[in-house]
């Protein structure tokens, strides 16, 4: 049965790779990116493959949450329904450390934007729907003064931080929802994929990004994730497992949110 699936930052990696392999099996295709040329690139390569559904394009920069706000209300406007999301967008390196509203860009790209792109699309999917979080087999306890902007990290400190996060993240918005909503899981894709991240980060040629699309297409319409509410996907050893132990805190996990919610209370 054709699904409709946004996929953000779907303009290269795996982001890209996913979105070939879905459309193909006659989805319907929502692609976010923020660059309007490399949009409309992935637009005609998605919609190349044999078999392709109908694919829709969505610009939106993911540093600025007042623009992330905007994409979900238009998209949530636009459509009745919204099957799966899977929030792959996600950056380590970049010129620009911290945001202008003073907030690391790896916190807000990768954690604060999914949550409020999110919280924005719930309306639209019901108990048989599915979020996919993007995580990362790097994950490392957060540092609340960081996620404020009141204490810079490494980029790979601030980048694992923001995907233990968003992994804690998964697990409290499953239980939360309790069974009212979609799905929600969080997954590791799989180590030093050939992205541009990794090719950025560690200027290696990395692995077959076939492997990350292969599990994200799994998470999204198999059956094989159909009772993954909560859990944690980790693709290097090919099995649900836990996540970093910080991120099976509870009282830190309550914690987290509540800065989470004051964050995007404050800009978004």
């Amino acid at each position: 049965m054709s699904k409709t699936i946004l996929i953000t930052g779907a303009t290269d990696g795996i982001g890209l790779e996913t979105a070939c392999k879905l459309s193909a099996a006659g989805h319907t295709l929502l692609l976010h990116g923020r660059n309007p040329d490399k949009l409309a690139a992935a637009k005609a390569r998605v919609g190349a493959e044999p078999g392709a559904g109908e694919v829709e394009t969505w610009l939106a920069d993911f540093s600025d949450l007042a623009d992330v706000a905007r994409m979900g209300s238009e998209i949530a406007s636009t459509h009745e329904r919204l099957d799966v999301v899977i929030n792959n967008a996600g950056i380590l390196k970049s010129p620009v450390e911290m945001t202008p509203a003073g907030l690391d860009i790896r916190f807000v790209v990768n954690l604060l934007a999914p949550v409020l792109l999110t919280q924005k699309l719930l309306p639209l999917m019901g108990p048989g729907g599915r979020v996919v979080n993007l995580s990362s087999a790097a994950q490392a306890p957060v540092d609340p003064a960081a996620l404020a902007g009141k204490k810079q990290l490494s980029a790979m400190d601030a980048y694992a931080q923001s995907k233990l996060a968003l992994t804690m993240w998964t697990r409290h918005l499953a239980q939360d929802l309790a069974g009212k909503g979609p799905l929600i899981v969080a997954v590791n894709p799989g180590s030093l994929l050939a992205s541009k991240m990794v090719k950025q980060g560690f200027g290696i040629a990395g692995n077959d990004l076939g492997i990350g699309a292969d599990v994200l297409v799994r998470a999204a319409v198999s059956e094989e994730f159909a009772s993954a509410n909560g859990l944690y996907f980790d693709n290097d050893s090919g099995r649900f497992s836990d996540p970093h132990p910080g991120g099976l805190n509870d009282a830190r996990t309550a914690e987290l949110m509540d800065q989470v919610t004051e964050l995007l209370a404050a800009h978004a």
